[in-house]
């Protein structure tokens, strides 16, 4: 804000690879940003959106139009940044009301290096990309020239080919939550939302391991179960974890959520394709093969599993209402059994939050 109380208008410029830009209003840091762009849906979690670290190398849309109107509070985070690389807009809130904030959407972003651009039109930035598919852009309030940032978005690498798991991974094996006399399920930290690992934690003893972590040394601490995280990045550039998980089929449950449904899936024979603009809200609905029941889920993804590929033997247990995508799977031999779903629903509805309790019966047997 201004000293006469007005508010500071600092011009800023999304430029797309396809030779379309839009111009705003710049919030949050200062300076520019490039990713591929991708819509979310949800009307609500826009603190937890920008702190999955599944967002690493996208630049996120917001279709609700009014962002930021309850603040923000370290409650609401997700892991211990922002991953987000650009926070896209038509309206950012600053008089925020919530006996629950800390803070403000804009000055978190300012804190955390996310830029941001208001007062563009996000409903037709969202039909251009449902028609024309991911797209890589740049975000700018550098005073650069539209020409400029064109081509530095065409340059730019996306997300096709590229291993972002390693950006986002914890440093080293460590326990998580109390611990006790419970079932030990070690999970791999593939660029996890913490309220994931609360979930699971709720019902096994939990040790979280590094993407890298070798087959043999989670072996060796004698898992009831194995747990492959949400994540960024393009699963066909992660042979090295796949190997891994590879090596665990057989010899110990494996379950995941998300990046690690599509782990999992190519360790068991699958192959993995793009999207043509990915799954990212809090309303996508998905049924499950069995019982016919649809949940309202929360999803982050731009790849999907190709259930053509499986194997037999390998069941597609949950399919996509929107567009028929695999939603998840299940092995009896090997055990196996994830979805591509975030059933923690860390924004989104609790509909499928009974899934960690399946998980857990699926490992131990009850």
């Amino acid at each position: 804000m201004s000293g006469n109380g007005l508010r500071d208008i600092r011009p800023a410029v999304l430029a797309l690879e396809d030779g379309r830009t839009f111009r705003g209003r710049a919030f949050g840091a200062v300076g520019a940003a490039e990713g591929e762009l991708v819509f979310n849906t949800a009307m609500t979690g826009y603190q937890e959106i920008l702190t999955d670290p599944s967002y690493r190398g996208q630049m996120v849309i917001m279709t609700y139009p009014h962002i930021g109107n309850y603040g923000v509070t370290p409650a609401d985070e997700e892991s211990g940044g922002a991953w987000a690389e650009a926070f896209i807009v038509k309206e950012v809130c600053r008089a925020h009301s919530s006996h629950r904030a800390g803070g403000d959407l804009a000055g978190y972003m300012n804190e955390r290096g996310v830029p941001g651009i208001e007062g563009i039109d996000t409903r037709a930035l969202t039909r251009h990309i449902r028609e024309a598919g991911a797209l890589k852009a740049v975000l700018s309030s550098d005073g650069e020239s539209e020409e400029a940032l064109i081509r530095r978005a065409r340059s730019s690498p996306g997300l096709d080919g590229r291993d972002l798991v390693r950006d986002v991974t914890c440093s080293g094996p460590h326990a998580y939550g109390e611990g006790g006399d419970r079932p030990l399920c070690v999970a791999y930290d593939l660029g996890a939302k913490r309220s994931i690992f609360a979930e699971l934690a709720g019902r096994f003893d939990l040790e979280i391991v590094p993407a890298g972590e070798s087959a043999e040394d989670v072996l060796a601490r004698r898992p009831a179960a194995v747990f492959l995280s949400n994540g960024p990045g393009d699963p066909a550039a992660l042979g090295y974890i796949v190997e891994n998980v590879r090596k665990l089929l057989g010899r110990v449950p494996v379950t995941g959520i998300c990046l690690g449904h599509q782990i999992l899936g190519q360790a068991l024979g699958g192959k993995t394709f793009k999207l043509k603009f990915g799954h990212h809200g809090a309303n996508h609905p998905v049924q499950d093969a069995a019982t016919r029941k649809v949940a309202i889920t929360s999803q982050n993804h731009s790849f999907a599993l190709d259930p053509d590929s499986l194997p037999p033997g390998i069941a597609v247990t949950h399919s996509s209402l929107n567009d028929a995508t695999c939603e998840g799977l299940r092995s009896e031999d090997p055990r196996a059994f994830s979805v591509q779903y975030h059933p923690e629903a860390c924004p989104g509805p609790h509909d499928a939050r009974e899934l960690f309790d399946q998980f857990f019966s699926f490992c131990v047997g009850e």
